[in-house]
């Protein structure tokens, strides 16, 4: 059969045109599932609530969230990188599930750099470095003296040498050159509570956990993960100003299915980015320790994930700790 001159111009002139938009041109048409990776009422399920509530309204459709515990991420983010790549399904991403698990854990059933693109980063979270109050140190200078005093005569409790506390104190061991022995928990609560008992003497904790126990003279800061202090938690000084370089915080944020439309990704880019930048979204998030990331764009948002692949790859090199 022959095509038709006119035939041939219709279809080169279609193929000019954004197909993804003409085929999602009425995205949102159904409520969106968010899958958060974490169990219900905890701080990263009450953050992706907060931003969920505003994007419903943002998009004129529910955005409810989906819950879907497990391995350390890996439960929810396979399901998020098995979903259909339409925009109505998202991940909300944390660290764990985007960068450390590729160096962590030996047959990941999903591939971050391959099956998701990041849509926005939307709030960041530094850990403390605390101690029992009795503890002879009341910084990370005089920390690092005792510790060379008395070799592998202090203990920090962290949630595994897999999870970011492990990694981060295994990372802070190494570049302070001290000989501190870590102790794993399964549940940090009983972390904290040896701590405060006076039975190991150190912690790496996420703000939500340390700043109750730090207000009721429980804990006394040392130092923060982050290169810069945190709003409310000023008195702990960063690592940085005694080990240059070191910055280390957990964050959380939202990720797509490879494949997605580049429209709806950029509407959910700018639609996010809205509400990052608003003081009704900073201020709750403030109170829980965690810090908006503000707005960038979908390159910008891809590009910082990416430069953290090298970050953690030298960190999980460098302490020696392989992937099981």
């Amino acid at each position: 059969m022959r095509t038709s001159r006119r035939t041939l111009l219709k279809s080169a002139a279609a193929s000019l045109l954004p197909a993804p938009a003409i085929a999602q041109s009425g995205w949102p048409s159904q409520p969106i599932k968010m899958i958060v990776t974490q169990a219900a009422g905890g701080t990263p399920d009450i953050v992706c609530r907060l931003v969920c509530e505003r994007l419903s309204r943002a998009l004129g459709q529910q955005v409810f969230v989906e819950n879907r515990p497990g391995a350390g991420n890996v439960v929810g983010a396979q399901a998020a990188a098995r979903a259909a790549p339409d925009g109505n399904t998202l991940l909300w991403a944390t660290a764990a599930s985007l960068i450390t698990n590729v160096f962590t854990v030996k047959a990941l059933p999903y591939d971050p750099r391959r099956d998701f693109v990041t849509v926005a980063r939307a709030a960041r979270g530094p850990f403390l470095l605390v101690a029992n109050p009795g503890l002879p140190a009341n910084n990370l200078p005089e920390l690092i003296a005792l510790a060379k005093a008395k070799p592998r005569g202090l203990n920090v409790a962290t949630d595994g040498p897999r999870n970011f506390s492990g990694l981060v104190a295994a990372w802070l061991i190494r570049s302070a050159g001290v000989d501190i022995n870590p102790v794993p928990y399964s549940a940090m609560p009983q972390g904290v509570q040896d701590v405060i008992g006076g039975r190991v003497e150190l912690a790496i904790l996420a703000i939500p956990s340390a700043g109750p126990q730090m207000a009721a003279g429980m804990l006394k800061p040392i130092a923060i993960t982050s290169a810069q202090r945190a709003p409310g938690y000023e008195q702990a000084a960063p690592i940085a100003d005694t080990i240059p370089g070191f910055d280390f915080y957990g964050w959380l944020g939202v990720s797509a299915p490879a494949g997605v439309p580049r429209p709806i990704l950029e509407r959910l880019n700018q639609e996010i980015s809205k509400i990052l930048d608003t003081a009704e979204f900073a201020g709750p998030l403030a109170k829980m320790g965690f810090y908006s990331m503000g707005g960038a764009s979908l390159e910008k948002a891809n590009a910082d994930v990416e430069a953290e692949f090298a970050v953690w790859r030298k960190v999980v090199t460098d302490i020696g700790l392989e992937p099981e």
